[in-house]
């Protein structure tokens, strides 16, 4: 039984190819649960996952990352097994960094990792410029750690995410009702992710489905689809990175992102990020596979990840102290 920490419980569930525990972190809206794999007082990494997807998305690769470290996956808000946000709540991505605070908080976590996908990796991004001192290192997957807007289209998509919202919030007890059978929901998820293997839409649903009289629901909080009203400029972008003290180790995709931004504006954007972090000396790393690489085919991606966690925690002194590590 993995130890009890103050404000956060832990239950066992079912092993993947090694120990895993289910973690909940009581939040004032309810909890943001997650899943735990790896020794007590090992390395802490925390595990961020993408839009619309769940702690699940790190079920293939962190079995194949280093045994030393302390993996904690959560669910962010409205995702996966985690509550939803309050009624009349947007989600932005202020908001999943203070969740991520949060969460940190209640695993008296002082110094860690991130290894963030997509999304996830925005939040990390976002997460180590305002809490440099906290990070040690970071694991961007298929993510540029920020997405910057320009400044001339913010007024538009902020006034598209209220109106979207407004517009949600009238049909919202209409959606509540929908119940699918599993091989429905499974058909819907791979329709929205085509790139998904079989295997891997059968691992996402298992924490993003409910069961309900009828058949199953989608557990994430459909607001999450909503358009974010919460946007930073390239220049803010930029400004957050160089507040980043962490090593960096970037991972794209050769299908991925890369792939999918094909405008020049956007290209403009991507490449700007990247070559401000290769600037500081941090790695850029490309892999062949699509988006979800990491679930799909983690063998891809878990040497890359597994050298640079070796190289740049692992083989650093832990700066805890043993009162620190026995609270992990």
């Amino acid at each position: 039984m993995i130890q009890a920490l103050k404000g956060v419980r832990h239950l066992h569930t079912k092993a993947i190819t090694q120990a895993v525990s289910e973690l909940s972190v009581p939040v004032p809206w309810g909890e943001i649960r997650g899943r735990v794999w790896g020794p007590d007082h090992g390395r802490p990494v925390l595990c961020l996952h993408g839009w619309a997807d769940n702690s699940g998305t790190f079920n293939t690769l962190i079995p194949l990352l280093p045994k030393e470290c302390r993996y904690v996956a959560v669910d962010l808000a409205g995702h996966g097994q985690s509550s939803h946000r309050p009624p009349g709540v947007f989600y932005a991505f202020p908001y999943y960094v203070m969740d991520v605070r949060r969460v940190v908080d209640a695993l008296q976590w002082s110094k860690f990792s991130i290894i963030g996908h997509s999304m996830g990796g925005n939040v990390a991004g976002m997460f180590s410029a305002l809490y440099p001192e906290m990070v040690d290192s970071i694991v961007l997957l298929d993510s540029y750690g920020f997405l910057p807007t320009d400044p001339k289209e913010m007024p538009k998509v902020m006034r598209q995410g209220m109106d979207e919202t407004i517009q949600y919030e009238k049909k919202m007890e209409e959606d509540k009702r929908r119940v699918y059978t599993y091989e429905k929901a499974a058909e819907r998820l791979l329709a929205a992710n085509p790139q998904l293997s079989e295997e891997s839409v059968n691992v996402l649903l298992e924490r993003g489905l409910v069961q309900v009289e009828g058949g199953v629901m989608f557990s994430r909080d459909f607001r999450i689809n909503l358009k974010n009203i919460a946007r930073i400029s390239m220049e803010q972008s930029l400004d957050l990175q160089l507040r980043i003290q962490a090593s960096v180790l970037v991972v794209l995709a050769e299908e991925g992102f890369e792939k999918i931004f094909t405008k020049p504006d956007q290209k403009k954007i991507t490449s700007a990020l990247l070559q401000a972090y290769r600037d500081r000396n941090h790695t850029v790393a490309t892999v062949p596979g699509d988006h979800h690489v990491h679930l799909n085919n983690p063998e891809a991606v878990a040497p890359v990840v597994s050298d640079f966690l070796q190289s740049k925690v692992l083989s650093q002194p832990d700066g805890l102290t043993d009162d620190q590590t026995s609270k992990l």
